[in-house]
């Protein structure tokens, strides 16, 4: 049995159906059973990562865990996964690790994760992985009231990645020995920048969508209004300030799966249907 947390997420929620679509028993743990669509063939169980204590009932005949970082315990939660029996982990993580700065908070939270992994005496498997091509869903709100989308960091590439190629990365890896005790970086097959995936969700819309660059300060005062501001801070470092590249295009999901990473194209011709 592979246990899946976030399964209600963008990445969780593709790994459910990547594992199912395989034949391989899995069980979906999700906080909130009204806004969770199960599929055929996954059992669906309820646990907060954020409380450790709530997560027994759904380790039990566990033999693998695809595992959110950033938790406030934890080693709490690797100790149950290792109490429970389980041989495997494979970690969400970011490319921001390698090298990153652990003043940076974004930085530190991935650090700290994948130290509690290693550190869990459970086996393991670290997925670092590039910005997602979900996160363009941010600008779902700006597309309802009209065809502007303002977005900050202008001239900053990203190569995006589908969660989808994630999910299928992690599936495989869940599955085979050979990846146990390895960090993957994973990214998307090219480094875009927002007006680049404007462009193109303008086509696969047929919207006549036009982009403004947001600068710094309107940026932050906005982020600001919803995420603390220590990872304001973080971001601004990655981007502004130029802490992070994440425009390296890898090949590691052709390479684990034996398909090429999904474009940007493929992802919002899936998901057109949320811009509408």
């Amino acid at each position: 049995m592979i246990l899946v947390t976030g399964a209600s997420g963008n990445v969780g929620g593709e790994l459910v159906g990547v594992l199912a679509a395989a034949g391989r028993p899995v069980r979906a743990l999700i906080r909130d059973t009204e806004a969770f669509e199960a599929r055929p063939g996954v059992e669906v169980v309820t646990g907060d990562l954020n409380r450790a204590e709530t997560l027994t009932g759904a380790l039990d005949g566990v033999e693998s865990v695809f595992l959110l970082g950033g938790f406030a315990d934890m080693r709490g939660v690797l100790a149950r996964i290792r109490s429970a029996g389980a041989g495997h982990v494979v970690l969400l993580s970011s490319r921001s690790v390698a090298g990153g700065d652990p003043a940076n908070a974004v930085v530190a939270m991935h650090q700290d994760s994948e130290a509690a992994v290693r550190g869990s005496g459970v086996g393991w498997t670290i997925l670092r992985s590039s910005g997602f091509m979900s996160n363009t869903f941010e600008w779902v709100p700006q597309l309802r009231d009209g065809d502007e989308v303002h977005a900050p960091f202008a001239e900053v590439g990203i190569a995006v990645i589908d969660p989808y190629d994630i999910a299928s990365v992690a599936a495989a890896v869940l599955t085979d020995p050979e990846y146990h005790g390895r960090h993957l970086q994973i990214s998307g097959p090219e480094a875009l920048r927002p007006a680049d995936r404007l462009a193109t969700l303008a086509r696969v819309l047929g919207r006549p969508l036009t982009f403004r660059a947001q600068p710094d300060a309107e940026a932050r005062a906005e982020m600001s209004r919803t995420v603390p501001e220590r990872y304001v801070d973080a971001f601004f470092r990655f981007f502004s300030d130029g802490d992070f590249d994440d425009a390296p295009v890898l090949p590691t999901v052709e390479v684990v799966t034996g398909r090429p990473a999904r474009t940007f194209e493929d992802w919002a011709t899936a998901h057109a249907g949320a811009f509408s």
